[in-house]
């Protein structure tokens, strides 16, 4: 059973951290686009600047940043101190990677949760963008599915955590 949970997290943790690039790339192509149409409009030829970019890239970059975090959590990628890690004893040390890792599963829980809250809180009012007229609750949504895709990868974090603290897995 473990090695189930541990092939749909690697796939969700991919498959989400494949999903934020290829967000990434289409905002570097968008913004290249832009550019260029900017710089062509005195010219009179082109496109002109894409109308609401820096709504679209805000938007498509807090989707992107939530999509890598799950594959962050999984590979044990998070920024953190561990300057006294190293000197203490093999069981503390993991005992302390479960506390973490507990601890990074009820940040990404109450994160997505108050995400969750935030997105109907939007669709509810019907905020749109400044320029783009875009509904402020679909970035919301976008960036949900990754925090819901950290919030499982975080759970089985804690397991692959406890099951190292027990001596089932090296």
């Amino acid at each position: 059973m473990y090695q189930g949970l541990h092939r749909a997290a690697e796939a969700i943790a991919r498959a989400l951290a494949l999903a934020g690039g290829l967000v990434l790339l289409l905002i570097v192509g968008m913004t290249c686009v832009s550019i260029a149409g900017r710089a062509l409009v005195p010219l009179d030829i082109g496109i002109g600047p894409i109308k609401g970019i820096y709504d679209m890239t805000e938007i498509a970059m807090a989707a992107a940043v939530f999509a890598f975090l799950p594959w962050a959590q999984l590979r044990d990628a998070h920024a953190r101190v561990d300057l006294f890690q190293p000197a203490m004893p093999a069981r503390l040390s993991l005992g302390l990677d479960l506390l973490f890792n507990i601890g990074m599963a009820v940040v990404a829980a109450v994160g997505s949760w108050r995400l969750y809250l935030g997105m109907q809180d939007r669709l509810a009012y019907g905020d749109t963008t400044l320029i783009a007229q875009i509904p402020v609750w679909q970035g919301y949504a976008a960036s949900l599915v990754g925090a819901v895709g950290f919030v499982l990868v975080a759970l089985f974090c804690v397991l692959r955590s406890a099951r190292r603290l027990a001596g089932l897995e090296g």
